[in-house]
């Protein structure tokens, strides 16, 4: 193994898109060894607290099937038709993704997934070492040395013939590169953290709330949401800012917390009967995005998912971006066996559409906290739905191209954002749908938007 060009691929990170990388590459009968600080949960259990259940979309779906899991991951997936508005004094109401249940997202493990993926990358002939923290780097030699941590003085040295940093928005193998090369990293922190709580199933098994659907309590500057699993419960996160009234500084304890839900989210409060133990023991965890202007070190190292562009999730395509980095990233090195040209198309091809992912996940939030009940949008909804059936080739809203396409993220937003104008000027001062110049709006749209093709 003294030739680097014989050393297998080595991945930095099991997590989901670290064992997805992995086996692409192994089923392509390429050598793969994968490392993970963590240890394997198919042993040790999963971390609980800070998942944010995953919302699977066609992205991830297409990755899948390439990877051979769709069915087994489907199986144990819950569909979401939409949006379940709880807004203040109201009936929760529907808001629905597509058109019918062909246009759907998916509501999946975090932790099962994993499971599937590690499975899948073994099977395909990948190796996958737990317990295994990477400190230290010589990319000239080709050399990586990873910390035993079940023995804290024994530390592994390992050949590489290039390292794929996998491993989140805290990369040790970023974190490397940058000292080699500066990478141009660049975080923004979002202001707000969220908690994790669980609303269990019902006491005949079954869910307490409707199961098809991501339920969404928005209260302006802050929500909280909830998202179906298998096992017929839900997972519950709420958001709020760090500080203020409310906000994590001033909801410091379960107490508060069960305070705060009886004023401000009472339907809620009797579904999740270990809010304040929850509370108290799950962490607040952070939010923000993460910008590099570099995404490899020539053909010795390249970064994925959130190691290169961690976003927030309001959106759901954190999962399903990184998917979509692997499949390019596992086409680039099979159309190209020069390492640093295929590093480089993968990144060229994936930097803009992560950045446009990137500012619509942010714009997401306030879409979902402050909007998603409000009068003009939901006129604008109504407009939408009918000028995608006036206009099917032209008109495909921005969330659907990002959920039910795999249109690239750029020419999603770009279009997004001609289609936000469209709306917007054809709704101003409009109180109802039959006051809106459908015939002007639909002409707007024909100059405006040329036919998509995904």
């Amino acid at each position: 193994m003294n030739d680097p060009a014989s050393r297998p691929l080595a991945i930095v990170g099991a997590g989901l898109a670290g064992a997805l990388m992995a086996t692409l590459l192994a089923r392509r009968g390429v050598a793969v060894e994968v490392y993970e600080r963590r240890p394997d949960p198919r042993i040790h259990g999963t971390e609980r607290g800070r998942s944010i259940n995953l919302a699977l979309a066609e992205r991830g779906l297409h990755a899948l099937r390439l990877a051979g899991l769709e069915d087994e991951v489907m199986r144990r997936a819950v569909m979401m038709r939409g949006r379940m508005v709880h807004a203040e004094g109201a009936t929760p109401a529907l808001q629905r993704y597509g058109r019918d249940d062909s246009e759907v997202i998916w509501s999946v493990s975090r932790g099962a997934l994993n499971i599937m993926l590690l499975d899948a990358a073994e099977a395909a002939g990948a190796r996958i070492h737990f317990d295994r923290r990477l400190c230290e780097v010589d990319f000239d030699a080709r050399r990586a040395v990873l910390q035993d941590k079940r023995d804290a003085g024994r530390t592994h040295e390992v050949g590489f013939r290039a390292l794929i940093g996998a491993d989140g928005v805290g990369s040790a193998l970023r974190f490397e590169m940058d000292r080699v090369t500066p990478l141009g990293v660049h975080i923004e922190p979002l202001d707000h953290g969220y908690k994790e709580l669980e609303i269990p199933p019902g006491d005949d098994g079954g869910f307490r709330i409707e199961p098809h659907a991501l339920h969404i309590w928005p209260r302006g500057g802050y929500m909280c949401i909830a998202l179906p699993n298998a096992e017929a419960s839900f997972t519950v996160t709420l958001f709020l800012p760090n500080f203020g009234t409310p906000g994590f500084d001033t909801v410091p304890d379960g107490a508060a917390a069960e305070a705060l839900f009886a004023r401000e989210f009472p339907d809620a409060l009797p579904l999740i009967p270990r809010l304040v133990e929850d509370y108290d023991a799950h962490p607040v965890g952070i939010l923000g995005t993460l910008y590099l202007d570099r995404w490899h070190l020539g053909g010795r190292a390249v970064l994925l998912g959130d190691a290169a562009h961690a976003m927030v999730p309001f959106h759901g395509q954190g999962m399903n971006c990184a998917f979509e980095d692997c499949v390019a990233l596992d086409r680039h090195l099979a159309q190209d066996a020069d390492l640093e040209t295929a590093f480089a198309a993968y990144a060229a091809e994936r930097r803009p559409d992560a950045a446009a992912i990137q500012a619509m996940a942010l714009e997401n939030y306030v879409e979902m906290r402050d909007r998603v009940d409000d009068a003009d949008y939901l006129l604008q909804r109504a407009l939408s739905a009918v000028l995608a059936e006036r206009q099917p080739q032209r008109f495909v809203s921005r969330y659907a191209m990002v959920s039910f396409r795999r249109t690239p993220y750029a020419v999603a937003f770009e279009r997004g954002q001609t289609i936000a104008r469209i709306l917007t000027d054809a709704t101003k001062g409009k109180a109802t749908l039959a006051e809106v110049d459908i015939d002007a709006a639909e002409r707007a749209v024909v100059e405006g938007l040329s036919p998509l093709r995904d």
